[in-house]
């Protein structure tokens, strides 16, 4: 049986050097704040995040100053077959990361489109219940003001019961990559506002080995670098990418 504790499997440290930020949140002071997103991808795509000799997830990491990490080959998250990656740093280290990484993905997904129009897709996240209501805000407040401001649809579902002591959420972000790396900018915010999301930074995160136990089998035509045209991107906030 595996360990329960943390097991992360990640290249160096990367240097803590700041390139040019994406024009994101305005409160420069909760930037500068060091916070986290957990995210999935399937066994394929995260071979395409590590790259050959760990040169690409090297190069994200120097690029962005953010620190990526991986889970084990076979470390899903609960009812699915994708890995978890996290991303730390800043928020708008993060921001430069995850974004890196959607880019990359997306464009071997789409690669031999030749439509000229992006391609909108899904990105699930996955946050803690107990920081749901602080996406939600009063009466919808807060979630209506982010999907006006990114123009992407954000929905985040029920709680899921099946797995007994599982107290994340989905949050589906749906549209073009501008649109969805702006609702992750608002959600990541507010998240990093949370005092309880972010002290829980560096805690040991794995799932019962039971819950993989269930995970759901691999879907049918497994050939390409993708599963079903799948990319996942999920975490403390995890999420998801999905084709068309």
């Amino acid at each position: 049986m595996e360990s329960t504790e943390s097991s992360y499997v990640s290249s160096p440290e990367a240097p803590r050097r700041r390139s040019s930020p994406p024009p994101k949140s305005p409160a420069s002071d909760t930037m500068e704040k060091p916070t986290y997103v957990r995210f999935l991808v399937s066994n394929a795509a995260a071979g395409s995040v590590i790259g050959k000799g760990g040169a690409t997830i090297t190069d994200f990491q120097s690029q962005s100053g953010a620190r990526i990490q991986l889970s084990r080959n076979h470390e899903f998250f609960p009812g699915t077959t994708d890995r978890i990656i996290m991303v730390s740093g800043s928020i708008n280290e993060i921001l430069k990361a995850v974004d890196l990484i959607l880019a990359k993905l997306l464009s071997e997904l789409y690669s031999e489109e030749t439509d000229d129009v992006e391609p909108r897709t899904k990105l699930r996240l996955v946050v803690p219940n107990s920081s749901c209501g602080g996406i939600i805000g009063k009466g919808g407040s807060t979630i209506k003001s982010f999907i006006e401001g990114s123009q992407a649809g954000i929905k985040i579902s029920p709680q899921d019961n099946n797995y007994f002591g599982l107290n994340d959420r989905l949050v589906t972000v749906t549209g073009n990559l501008d649109e969805q790396m702006r609702a992750v900018d608002l959600i990541v915010s507010k998240l990093s506002e949370d005092p309880h999301y972010t002290q829980s930074m560096n805690a040991p995160f794995s799932y019962p080995a039971a819950y993989n136990a269930m995970s759901y089998g691999p879907p049918n035509g497994t050939g390409g670098k993708f599963q079903n045209n799948k990319i996942v991107i999920s975490g403390w906030l995890l999420a998801v990418v999905e084709g068309p």
